[in-house]
């Protein structure tokens, strides 16, 4: 299977845990490399998943001058839209309770953006999955900040974690969207790279 992808080196521009197993799953050998302190500001006039490919796009730009000729670059950020408003990783305890608090009971779209670069061309798309939450009381809310500490995650939760088991009613879209990579439309993707 993508056999058009066999003389890239593909490189996953991510510390992420979950984009590493997602991308893993595909079958395809990657390394990791992250830069420190590349900016994920944005233009303040950006809304929903405008966002998070925006990030992405200014990500792969910060890696791209250190690309070799054969290397295939995946850059991806995820932000939860709520409210016409960014949550984005919290700050702190207090940040990720703010979140779970206003999470709690709503509709939320969780957007990634995804941005795949080599030194001659560049693609990137956009994906979204509307996630519905059930009503959590301060209890809940509370237990599951300090049990998982969700501090390196938009929104504040991770869906494969507890949060995920008791607070997910509904989703409409990619579940692994939800997680930070959207394998099934990334993998489409792979498909209409041209070969080296």
């Amino acid at each position: 299977m993508l056999d058009n992808l066999k003389n890239y080196r593909i490189v996953l521009a991510s510390q992420s845990p979950r984009r590493k197993e997602l991308l893993a799953g595909l079958g395809l050998e990657y390394e990791t490399r992250v830069l420190p302190d590349v900016d994920e500001s944005f233009p303040p006039e950006l809304t929903g998943g405008d966002i998070p490919m925006y990030i992405a796009r200014e990500k792969a730009e910060a890696y791209r001058p250190s690309l070799g000729a054969d290397e295939l670059l995946i850059t991806a950020d995820t932000i939860v839209w709520l409210d016409d408003a960014v949550l984005g990783k919290p700050a702190d305890r207090d940040d990720a309770l703010r979140m779970l608090r206003k999470l709690s009971g709503q509709v939320h779209d969780v957007y990634t953006g995804v941005c795949l670069t080599t030194p001659r061309w560049q693609r990137a798309f956009t994906a979204r999955t509307e996630v519905r939450f059930s009503s959590l009381d301060e209890e809940e809310i509370t237990w599951y900040v300090d049990h998982f500490r969700p501090f390196d995650k938009a929104g504040a939760y991770g869906v494969q974690e507890w949060i995920g088991y008791v607070a997910v009613e509904h989703i409409s879209g990619s579940y692994f969207n939800i997680m930070g990579l959207p394998v099934q439309r990334l993998y489409r993707e792979f498909k209409k790279i041209p070969a080296l």
